[in-house]
């Protein structure tokens, strides 16, 4: 049997602002729409599903995110997710400039949970709470000195 992974799908407060912070860090929206009827009750099993959803895609093309806001039933506010708990945990990022992501991600009032880590001297990384509380995880290949 083949497998493909196609997407990450996250729930969100606010889609807007949302689509704002992935494609400051350089996603790209692909695809939107508003979603109900018959074959999303099926599909996701909620009666009366009604939803804004929002594809966007990393730049190389292989990462797809599927945002998506509950118009009905009403979205359901939880506390933010915590490294360490089990389930659906964080979306990760390759980066080319860690500094610079961060910028970013601080313009939307975004910031490392605690700092940001050297990793056997191969990457610097770090978490940063997104919006809706979504974990986010920023990696920075480093690169070995020239000579």
């Amino acid at each position: 049997m083949a497998i493909k992974l196609e997407n990450v799908g996250i729930a969100v407060r606010d889609l807007e602002a949302t689509i704002a912070f992935f494609t400051d860090l350089g996603l790209t929206v692909v695809g939107r729409e508003t979603v109900s009827g018959e074959w999303t009750d099926t599909a996701v099993g909620l009666d009366g599903n009604h939803a804004k959803i929002a594809m966007l895609q990393t730049p190389d093309g292989h990462g797809t995110l599927e945002l998506f806001e509950y118009i009905h039933p009403r979205a359901i506010e939880t506390d933010p997710t915590l490294p360490n708990e089990i389930g659906m945990h964080r979306v990760a990022f390759s980066v080319d400039d860690i500094d610079e992501a961060l910028e970013i991600a601080a313009r939307h009032g975004c910031h490392p949970l605690r700092g940001v880590a050297n990793y056997a001297d191969v990457y610097k990384l770090t978490y940063v709470r997104g919006p809706s509380g979504i974990l986010v995880m920023l990696a920075q290949e480093l690169k070995p000195p020239a000579g």
